[in-house]
Order: C-alpha cells, then sequence, then structure tokens
C-alpha cells in the first residue's frame, strides 16, 4: 500500500490543518514542560504541531479520531513508534491509560466538539496541570473571559474555577486547509495550586449552568428553585445581579448558602 503523502480533510471532523509552521512552533513553546512527564497532542492531523512537539525532553503522545491521519503518522513519524492513540479523546480513558500520572494536553482542537473537549477537561482535572491551544476564536475568548462581559458565561466559571486562563494571540483564516470562516485563538490554562473549591463541587456545577440558562433574569428569578425553604437568602444583594456579573467567588458564595 502506497505512503499517503497528505491527507484530505473531513468536514463531519472539524478539520482545518494548519500549515503555518512558525505558528505551530509558537502554539508547541506555551507550555511550561514542569510537573509532568508526558504530552498529549488531541487531533494531530499530518502532525504540523508534532514536529516540534517531538524536539522536546519529554514524551510525546497523540490521539486521533481519523484512521487516515493515524495511517500518515505511522508513515511519517518513527519517533512516535507505540505512542499514537488510535481512539476518540472525548471517550478514552486516559486517566487509566497514563496510570494516574499527570499529562499536559495540547492541540489544535476541532471547532464542532470544542466546548466538549474543555468539559473532558475539567472531568479530569486533577491529572491535566497544564492545557494549551487553538480553538475557534469567539471560543477562545469565552473561556479567558472576565466578569461583566456578555462573552463571558459557563465554559468561563468553570475553567476559571481550576485554573489561570490566559488569552495568548489571534491566528488568521488563511494559515489553514482549509480555511475556517472564523479567526482562531490561542489559549493556556494552567491549574491553581489549590484547585479544589470550598464548597460541594457538583453543586458549584448546577448552580452555574442554571443561572446562565436563564442569562437575562436576575439570580432571584433564574435560581429560584434553590432559595425553596431558604427565603432568608433572598434579601441578599447577590441575587439583584444576572450571572454575567458574578466571578468564581461570588459562584462559590452562593454555592455554600444552599448547601
Amino acid at each position: 500500500m502506497p505512503i499517503k503523502t497528505a491527507v484530505q480533510p473531513k468536514k463531519h471532523l472539524g478539520q482545518h490543518f494548519l500549515k503555518d509552521l512558525n505558528i505551530a512552533q509558537q502554539i508547541a513553546q506555551t507550555l511550561s514542560l514542569s510537573g509532568y512527564k508526558h504530552i498529549l497532542e488531541i487531533g494531530p492531523g499530518m502532525g504540523v504541531l508534532t514536529q516540534f512537539l517531538l524536539e522536546k525532553d519529554i514524551e510525546t503522545f497523540v490521539i486521533e479520531i481519523d484512521k487516515e491521519s493515524v495511517a500518515y503518522l505511522q508513515a511519517h513519524f518513527t519517533k512516535l513508534k507505540d505512542h499514537i492513540l488510535s481512539e476518540d479523546f472525548l471517550a478514552f480513558d486516559l486517566v487509566s491509560y497514563f496510570a494516574k500520572e499527570p499529562f499536559a494536553i495540547i492541540g489544535n482542537f476541532p471547532y464542532n466538539i470544542s466546548s466538549q473537549i474543555v468539559f473532558k477537561l475539567l472531568e479530569i482535572r486533577a491529572f491535566v496541570p497544564e492545557f494549551a491551544g487553538m480553538f475557534q476564536k469567539e471560543v477562545a475568548e469565552r473561556i479567558c473571559e472576565r466578569p461583566g462581559s456578555k462573552s463571558y458565561g459557563i465554559l468561563s466559571v468553570l475553567t476559571q474555577a481550576f485554573y489561570e486562563a490566559e488569552y495568548l494571540f489571534t491566528v488568521p483564516e488563511h494559515v489553514f486547509n482549509p480555511p475556517p470562516k472564523v479567526k482562531s485563538g490561542v489559549i493556556r490554562l494552567r491549574r491553581k495550586q489549590d484547585y479544589t473549591l470550598p464548597c460541594d463541587e457538583k453543586t458549584f456545577f448546577t448552580v452555574v449552568k442554571t443561572a446562565f440558562g436563564q442569562r437575562r433574569k436576575t439570580l432571584r428569578n433564574s435560581l429560584k428553585s434553590f432559595l425553596i425553604g431558604k427565603e432568608h437568602l433572598k434579601t441578599e444583594s447577590l441575587f439583584d445581579k444576572r450571572p454575567e456579573m458574578l466571578s468564581v467567588s461570588d459562584f462559590i458564595t452562593l454555592t455554600q448558602w444552599f448547601s
């Protein structure tokens, strides 16, 4: 079977292959490489970012759902050897695969599952001290946004509860094949030294999602189901606000009240 010289991007997988080597190198340089021994790249495609990760003195793994890309990587990146996971990132048990050792995540993430990737990260946050990569610009900004903005929402609060989020730089459309219709943004997340919350975490997630589910309403209305039996809380000034005005600390306070 002849070795493929290129992989055709697939729309149903949200593939937009980065062509610019300088940008790929910049993304590879965003990780500090401290506190872990492994890097996992999501959706490497033809390895434009992978090649720069392999230059580092750290063990690099890739996870790729596209069989054609897997075959390409196996043929062109002998350094990866048995470090190619032909799996679905969202479904694969990475914690067991890495034997509960910490690892970093990096990638040029498919737009169609970008939010799901972040939620999966939050599920396994105890094992991922660092995360970096490229999203659709709107999603990247939302993750890093601060209170008071219309972009500030569920992704912002839940991510920033456990990670320090930093928007690094914007990437134009023309450096991809095929070019997406929107710009992209590169971010970096570094887990907080203390990433446990002083409240019930399950309730915290529920409060945040419920509040932003009706973001045009004040919290007194959107969270009224939580206030049943707790009428004494209704006079608290926090309930006069809409969810985008609250910091992570404010949501923790709400959760403590409800608990």
